[in-house]
């Protein structure tokens, strides 16, 4: 059994700090394949980002747990550069198991659809398992709306309660909190450009928790240059909205130390698939369309450290 350490991976207790005393937020970018990861590592590294690289369940199966640490394993991560190898939504005790028996330095167990008893008790236990491995360990509570991979989150949101968080942190033992304030999973987040998250909440919140780490999940903020792209060249994503950047920005005043991002990067490698087969018909080589896609990805990583997450030059 490998231990993150050996792939040169951090948990994020250390990061989370130095994040809530400075004032940003570590970015949590999705991949699920080589030119995802090469993206998302090519940015962090050229901003000098710390960097979560999350996994979702589906994800890990799509890319099996064996080459998924072997691409880890090949990015050659050294622990200066503050990368954290996190499992994104674990359903389950077992899911965090696998994760952590593969060599993640972090996990998420999500069980904000179970009672509060049922949420503790699940949470406290991946906690126990986790922190034997020296990993770190995030839990929900509250309820993110939406729909991402296979997994249909809930039909609707229901806000984090400032009055229970105090309670489940001390229960559980975790070491930082996604709760919901307004953000969704996928690319339809708001129906119109008036809707804000709830910051008040967020800073009743962060005063029940002072100087402990909070994550926004669902916090994409859907750039429409990539969405306009994508109808341009034949496909169907008018209508879609994020998250307002100000509003992420904002949040990073008020112990956000995480935001994660997927459907952003999801929509500029798809801008860049169908631009590059579109203007380029004859085709057919995968690495000629997939770089493009990969840079797109860069692109929109870079200016997501810089201008919403604050991390750059933070190393």
């Amino acid at each position: 059994m490998m231990k993150y350490s050996d792939f040169g991976l951090t948990n994020t207790r250390a990061t989370f700090a130095d994040a809530i005393r400075r004032h940003y937020a570590v970015p949590a970018f999705n991949f699920y394949n080589m030119e995802t990861l090469q993206a998302i590592l090519s940015a962090a590294r050229d901003t000098h980002s710390p960097v979560i690289l999350a996994v979702s369940e589906s994800a890990l199966k799509y890319m099996g747990g064996n080459m998924l640490m072997g691409m880890i394993r090949g990015a050659d991560i050294h622990p200066d550069e503050r990368i954290t190898l996190h499992l994104d939504h674990g359903g389950s005790f077992d899911a965090c198991r696998t994760a952590l028996e593969l060599g993640f330095s972090s996990v998420m167990i999500d069980a904000s659809k179970l009672p509060f008893d049922e949420n503790v008790e699940l949470s406290r236990r991946v906690a126990e398992l986790a922190h034997k491995y020296d990993a770190s360990v995030e839990a929900e509570l509250g309820t993110i709306s939406g729909i991402e991979d296979e997994n249909t989150f809930s039909d609707h949101s229901s806000y984090t309660n400032p009055a229970d968080v105090i309670k489940f942190v001390n229960a559980t033992g975790i070491d930082s909190l996604a709760i919901a304030i307004g953000t969704s999973h996928g690319a339809y987040k708001r129906k119109n450009e008036n809707e804000e998250l709830r910051l008040d909440i967020l800073d009743e919140i962060a005063k029940q928790l002072p100087e402990f780490p909070l994550v926004l999940h669902g916090a994409s903020s859907i750039p429409q240059n990539f969405v306009k792209t994508i109808d341009a060249f034949g496909g169907k994503m008018s209508g879609a909205l994020g998250i307002d950047p100000h509003q992420l920005r904002a949040a990073t005043e008020m112990n956000i130390c995480k935001i994660n991002v997927d459907s952003d990067s999801r929509l500029a490698f798809t801008a860049g698939v169908r631009e590059t087969l579109a203007q380029h018909p004859e085709m057919f080589n995968p690495r000629d369309f997939l770089k493009p896609a990969r840079q797109n990805i860069y692109d929109n990583c870079i200016d997501e450290i810089k201008n919403i997450m604050g991390s750059d030059n933070k190393l």
